[in-house]
């Protein structure tokens, strides 16, 4: 079946969402004991929560389209390209840098530079603990670019990934996840892989000629 050009999620059959799941248990429970780490406090997280969807169903899924949202994006890159994005409710990310800077972050909804330097440092942790978790099932050499952290509406934030998504017409991966500690902490990673590297990832996984 050639390099997965003609490979249309839409066929995708129980065996692949059983990976993705397993991806999203893997990449989440590293990213919770990453975020542990970080904090310095015990982190616990939800059963990850593992959806195949239309581009245009997100923004309802994480609160509407005018929601405003933190949002890390970055390419992925190495044996795989693609896109990747980490979302952050407004509450949880402001939890984040809370913690990380021991009670010193701004009042409101603004993020002065020293708290967006600490939430893309935040956003560089969780992604790379799901890309780790895929390189590891895969056994590919998966690495990200430089993330790229944005705070808008969700609409305005998917606009970007929504453009390399193009006309693929397929469906991307969606992980919601819930973590945590002494507050609750709401994220959603957003895997957009091109459609060559969704065959890849599915020879790699022996799984292919199964679809």
């Amino acid at each position: 079946m050639g390099d997965g050009i003609n490979f249309s999620l839409e066929e995708m059959n129980e065996m692949y969402k059983d990976v993705l799941r397993e991806i999203g248990n893997i990449g989440a429970g590293n990213a919770t004991t990453a975020l542990a780490s970080l904090l310095g406090q015990k982190v616990d997280m939800s059963v990850p929560q593992v959806k195949l969807l239309e581009f245009d169903e997100i923004g309802e899924l994480v609160g509407g389209e005018e929601t405003v949202l933190a949002g890390i994006y970055l390419g992925v890159e190495g044996d795989i390209g693609g896109n990747m994005m980490f979302l952050l409710s407004i509450p949880s990310a402001k939890y984040l840098v809370s913690k990380l800077m021991m009670g010193m972050e701004s009042p409101g909804e603004d993020f002065s530079e020293m708290e967006r330097s600490a939430l893309q440092e935040v956003g560089n942790i969780i992604t790379g603990s799901y890309l780790n978790a895929l390189a590891s099932l895969t056994n590919m050499c998966i690495y990200p670019t430089v993330p790229d952290l944005n705070i808008d509406m969700a609409a305005a934030l998917l606009s970007v990934p929504a453009i390399q998504y193009g006309a693929l017409g397929d469906k991307i991966l969606l992980i919601q996840t819930q973590f945590s500690g002494d507050k609750a902490i709401d994220g959603y990673f957003i895997l957009i892989p091109n459609m060559d590297s969704y065959g890849k990832v599915l020879r790699a996984l022996g799984i292919l000629d199964s679809i």
